[in-house]
């Protein structure tokens, strides 16, 4: 994910997260360091503090630079908004797949 290093992982794609999250043991496998903290809140309206870092994402031909989440080890790897929109993908609920957008929104 990081131009150095990089891992295939299965993402869960959720659209009602802004940032890309992946466990951050991974992350830190992969190279990437932490840049700064941020404070979010999840579903349940519990707020927490989590770091955050620059990593390479690339889907299919795609590819950019996005932000992501250092996550719980336990948790399962999810494709955020924020990501999805630098590769220029949308979701067709119905066929549950990524769309390539031919033009991204200025």
């Amino acid at each position: 994910m990081d131009g150095r290093q990089s891992l295939r992982l299965d993402a869960l794609v959720d659209t009602g997260s802004f940032f890309t999250t992946v466990p951050a043991s991974l992350l830190r496998e992969l190279g990437v360091v932490p840049i700064e903290k941020i404070g979010f809140e999840l579903a349940d309206r519990k707020r927490v503090v989590k770091e955050i870092g620059e990593a390479r994402a690339t889907i299919d031909e795609r590819s950019t630079a996005t932000l992501v989440v250092f996550g719980e080890e336990d948790a399962d790897p999810v494709l955020g908004r924020y990501t999805l929109a630098g590769l220029r993908l949308s979701v067709d609920p119905v066929e549950e797949t990524l769309v390539p957008t031919p033009y991204a929104r200025a």
